[in-house]
Formats: C-alpha cells, sequence, structure tokens
C-alpha cells in the first residue's frame, strides 16, 4: 500500500509544478479585452514566476528527491530498523523518475535552442 501513496504523491507534485506554468494559457473573457487590458489584468490578478525560477525550483526537487533517496539507502545500509527495503527501493525510483525527467526537459531546451541559433536571419 505504500506504493500507491507515495506514487499518488508524486502524482499531486507533477500536478503543482503544472499549475505553476499554466499561466501561459488564455482565459476566454480575457481574449475579447484588448491587449492593455488584458496586460494590467493579468498583472493586478497573479504573480506569475519567471521561467528561471520554475526552472530552479524543479533542479531543486530533483536534487532533494535524490537527497533523501540517498538518505534512506545510508540510513538502510547502517542497520536503522524503522527503513523498510521497499521504501528505500520507492525513493530510488522516485529520485531516478525525477532525474530522468529533468534530463529529458534539458535536453528539449538544448534542443530549441539550437533551433532557434539554425534560423536564418
Amino acid at each position: 500500500m505504500t506504493n500507491r501513496v507515495d506514487i499518488n504523491n508524486l502524482l499531486n507534485e507533477m500536478r503543482a509544478m503544472k499549475a505553476q506554468t499554466q499561466a501561459f494559457q488564455k482565459p476566454q473573457a480575457l481574449n475579447e479585452l484588448n491587449r492593455t487590458e488584458r496586460l494590467d489584468r493579468v498583472q493586478e490578478n497573479r504573480q506569475v514566476p519567471g521561467f528561471s525560477e520554475v526552472m530552479t525550483q524543479a533542479v531543486n526537487k530533483v536534487n532533494e528527491v535524490q537527497q533523501s533517496a540517498g538518505d534512506l539507502a545510508e540510513a538502510y545500509q547502517r542497520g536503522d530498523k524503522n527503513v523498510d527495503i521497499t521504501d528505500v527501493m520507492i525513493a530510488s525510483q522516485k529520485a531516478s523518475v525525477s532525474f530522468e525527467a529533468a534530463v529529458q526537459v534539458r535536453n528539449k531546451l538544448v534542443e530549441a535552442y539550437r533551433d532557434i541559433m539554425n534560423m536564418p536571419i
């Protein structure tokens, strides 16, 4: 049963990160307003984190997950009775998945950068 709880926590974290990036979608009501009114309204209603801030948070979260997985593995190796092997394996898999996702995002960013740099002027 601990598998489900950890997977649900991971899904909740992913949904929270998705909600942070939803600022780029345009609501229907704002499409009818002119450009200056839309900009004023968006700036009044919410503070949108910058791209670098979102990426920094994501990298820090991956680092935290990897460190906690490492700490659990070390505790298990030391023989801590409170640490179960299933918890260690789940934490290890979460760290692996989060790292792979970060690598894929990095690869897409590098690919987009190369595409932009190769565009004719």
